[in-house]
């Protein structure tokens, strides 16, 4: 691949709470989601994911947008929808909801699946970010077909 450089924009994932906040993203080529970060949602959380989005040259943003089994609205829909208009104006980075329904059972399943050690499994923040990397998967084969 001389002289060829790779697109490295990526795509990065948030699954939003109000205590934490996970982060995933795609690998450099876009086909992969992977577990990046759990922040804390705090008055640090705005220049941490700044930095992220610096570094990693993040142009779209997936955000988990949950809804009840039903499909209605959840308690925290409203939280996510203020959420994402408050990336958009402090980013300029086109940021796009994704159902997020089962992506913290699927991620805790995982975990159970490839962390041996119990104390470990129960790290909320682990679930997080591996919940942002499986929107963020469900998101890459949906734009591959």
């Amino acid at each position: 691949m001389q002289g060829k450089t790779l697109n490295e924009e990526r795509i990065l994932a948030i699954d939003f709470g109000e205590k934490r906040i996970g982060l995933a993203v795609t690998d450099p080529m876009n086909m992969f989601g992977y577990p990046l970060v759990t922040l804390s949602n705090d008055v640090k959380f705005w220049g941490e994911l700044k930095k992220i989005i610096y570094e990693y040259k993040v142009v779209k943003i997936i955000l988990g947008y949950p809804l009840k089994e039903s499909g209605d609205k959840s308690k925290i829909s409203n939280a996510v929808l203020k959420f994402r208009a408050e990336i958009e104006s402090k980013t300029s980075i086109p940021t796009e909801l994704v159902d997020e329904r089962y992506s913290s059972s699927i991620a805790q399943e995982r975990i159970i699946l490839s962390v041996s050690s119990k104390k470990k499994r129960r790290d909320k923040s682990l679930v997080d970010k591996n919940a942002a990397a499986v929107m963020l998967e469900d998101y890459l084969n949906t734009i591959k077909k």
